[in-house]
């Protein structure tokens, strides 16, 4: 064990240094550093991005990278920052550091840092704090966004802290505490084992005494991904559909291309949806005309920094369509189930799938054989790795 112990941590090392060039590409010099903001207990670094004309109670988004990212590059990468200009809100972006983790992940599998009042989880909360007050941000509409191990921080600070956030959005990310240990991770990571649907309820209403109301939950997931099995994103909907009191029976399910999209309502509003894109592999999705292509930061046609910000109604041009929306899905009968509509047959041909890392869209990284993979798949377990 002590051999293959030395043999993780240098290949760590090793993969933190050639990750030096993926972090600085494409990286913008838009955000500021965010300092003072507490006492920081997970050591994490802090940015922000206020756009000069910003008004008075204007909304915050929290954004968490992904591994082998930083706040710079994601930023540039998913086009928040640019989205934040058209629509007038203000951006922190937590960053990870290398004494936490070699390969810039967020800790979401250590209880220690994904717990309430402790670790990275308490630094980003300390953050949110720091910028609403010397923002005059409004308290709220604070929305929190992440990519896998930023997505599974996301769902760790929605369970913590409910009462701070006004909506979440989950890509290719984790239940929270689905995972407390190396080997835990490792099976959630792959779709294996994993808390039922009755422990990962109770495991969100015990993270706080909070009672209501809850955030909205948009969860992302590319049915190709060979690093976190899209099982998870169902997972995700699981645990949230118990505080929200979901009405299963009208759950919305619908076709546009590529996007397959299940919604479940509460008093005739969305507060859950899946989004399934076909094809794709692990990373956010993104289209042409905000953001541009990268590691992890996927050309497929969709934008999901735009879609998000339409599903918390912070984008201004579309507020009227996402209540038209609602309005729509409330009219269906409560009896219905599941309603199918293929909207893709009216609409221009969408772009060709991302292909998986193999070529082979149903390949599972777990299927590969090899020294040198198992010691990939226990440094991607160990959040050291991607």
């Amino acid at each position: 064990m002590r051999k293959i112990s030395d043999t993780i941590a240098r290949l760590s090392a090793l993969q933190a240094r050639q990750n030096t060039g993926m972090e600085a590409f494409g990286a913008s010099t838009r955000l500021q550093p965010l300092q003072g903001f507490g006492s920081n207990p997970g050591a994490l670094k802090a940015h922000q991005y206020v756009p000069s004309d910003l008004g008075e109670k204007a909304p915050l988004v929290v954004v968490l990278h992904g591994c082998t990212q930083n706040a710079a590059g994601y930023d540039h990468h998913s086009g928040w920052s640019q989205l934040a200009d058209e629509e007038g809100f203000a951006l922190l972006f937590p960053e990870q550091q290398r004494q936490n983790n070699p390969n810039l992940c967020f800790n979401w599998f250590q209880p220690q840092d994904f717990r309430p009042g402790s670790g990275e989880a308490h630094s980003i909360h300390q953050m949110i704090e720091t910028m609403v007050k010397t923002h005059m941000l409004d308290a709220k509409r604070v929305f929190i966004t992440g990519l896998s191990a930023g997505g599974a921080m996301t769902a760790a600070m929605l369970s913590n802290h409910p009462e701070m956030f006004a909506g979440g959005a989950i890509i290719a990310g984790l239940p929270y505490a689905s995972a407390k240990t190396v080997p835990e991770a490792f099976d959630r990571m792959r779709g294996h084992g994993g808390p039922s649907v009755p422990a990962l309820q109770k495991a969100l209403r015990s993270a706080s005494d909070h009672q209501g109301p809850w955030p909205k939950i948009s969860i992302w997931q590319g049915t190709a991904d060979s690093t976190v099995a899209p099982s998870n994103a169902e997972a995700i909907a699981e645990q949230w559909k118990g505080v929200h009191a979901v009405d299963t029976s009208r759950a919305l399910k619908t076709t546009d291309g590529r996007l397959t999209k299940i919604e479940w309502l509460s008093a005739g509003n969305v507060v859950i949806e899946i989004n399934m894109i076909t094809g794709m592999d692990h990373g956010t999705p993104i289209a042409a005309g905000l953001g541009a292509p990268g590691p992890y930061m996927l050309d497929v046609g969709i934008s999901s920094t735009r879609a998000i910000a339409q599903f918390w109604e912070i984008s201004k041009a579309d507020g009227d369509a996402v209540k038209s929306r609602h309005q729509e899905l409330a009219t269906i009968p409560s009896e219905t189930r599941n309603i199918t509509l293929d909207h893709a047959k009216t609409r221009r041909e969408s772009p060709k799938a991302h292909p998986s890392k193999d070529g082979d869209p149903a390949h599972s990284a777990s299927g590969t054989s090899g020294v040198k993979q198992i010691i990939e798949d226990a440094l991607r377990a160990a959040g050291l790795m991607r």
